[in-house]
């Protein structure tokens, strides 16, 4: 669902930075060779993505669905000197695409992967963190904030990517949808919970940005 017009979409990435020439090849390989290329995040949210982490300036940060790691380059971009960025993805195919992307980049020694489940992996990092960006599966959106927010630094800010769900979040939920299900209770609790600020933001499929107090 395009939430403005295309028209108008073309006219806000054509007035945003550019998308950087590794960013560009590695969205062209993906639509021409991975399946669901529509997950990859694009030049205008790859530059939203890069702009907040610049602004943030994390020394650590913490993704959790990598996919073909376009997102992850976008967010390296803000990293301090010596800054980590820690991405966890489930899907083991994915796993040589992202690292030769991530090799030819300037963060290469930055970005660490991890394959598998990110519920058991994030406890094993032993890390505090400045900035994290949850676009894994939706069903456990609950259980990655609810995680996350204690190994937040104060100050820190949580993304939760395609919180608008292709706009299904307005209609009536059908019995068998658990996702929409659990983003509209997600949502609800990002607007609610006393540990964070949230603002929702209408970029692409909908993007929360949450700043941990």
């Amino acid at each position: 669902m395009h939430f403005i017009s295309e028209t108008l979409e073309d006219y806000v990435a054509a007035h945003s930075e550019n998308e950087p020439a590794l960013l560009a090849a590695l969205n062209k390989e993906t639509h021409q060779k991975i399946l669901q290329p529509r997950m990859l995040s694009g030049h205008f949210q790859g530059r939203v993505l890069s702009i907040l982490s610049k602004l943030i300036r994390p020394k650590t940060i913490l993704e959790i669905g990598t996919y073909t790691g376009y997102a992850a380059l976008c967010l390296a971009e803000g990293l301090v000197e010596n800054g980590t960025l820690d991405t966890i993805d489930i899907n083991e195919e994915l796993f040589d695409f992202q690292r030769k992307y991530f090799d030819q980049s300037e963060w290469k020694d930055q970005i660490h992967q991890h394959l598998g489940n990110a519920l058991e992996i994030i406890p094993t990092l032993n890390k505090k963190f400045d900035l994290v960006f949850i676009d894994a599966d939706k069903e456990n959106y609950i259980n990655y904030f609810q995680m996350i927010v204690p190994l937040m630094n104060k100050g820190g800010v949580i993304l939760s990517d395609n919180v608008l769900w292709s706009g299904k979040i307005l209609e009536t939920v059908k019995a068998n949808d658990k996702s929409t299900k659990i983003l509209l209770e997600y949502n609800q609790l990002l607007k609610d919970d006393p540990r964070v600020e949230t603002v929702l933001l209408p970029i692409r499929d909908g993007l929360t940005v949450s700043r941990v107090l």
